[in-house]
């Protein structure tokens, strides 16, 4: 059986989480400037990389900012390449 997967936002600490069990997975830190969040950092943990899991964040972490009617600001060259792979999603990019 394997661990539970658990995707967060954790607002206080400006970031979102992916957990599989009690081990952090993989992390994207942000910083919100008014209705522009911008993600600074996405980061997995080695042992956990290939797998999708940054991706997986990412997606949860877009949706989310989306949802709260905001928009992205790609600083990290992972979150860039994201939405590079998915031009359907551009409305949810800053201008």
């Amino acid at each position: 059986m394997s661990a539970e997967k658990k995707l967060r936002h954790e607002p206080d600490a400006q970031r979102y989480t992916l957990r599989v069990g009690n081990d952090l997975v993989s992390v994207v830190d942000y910083a919100v400037n008014g209705d522009r969040v911008s993600f600074t950092r996405t980061y997995t943990n080695p042992v956990w990389r290939g797998q999708g899991h940054a991706a997986e964040i990412v997606e949860f972490a877009v949706n989310d900012v989306e949802a709260a009617g905001r928009t992205v600001v790609p600083m990290c060259w992972y979150v860039g390449k994201w939405f590079d792979e998915h031009p359907e999603r551009a409305s949810v990019l800053a201008t």
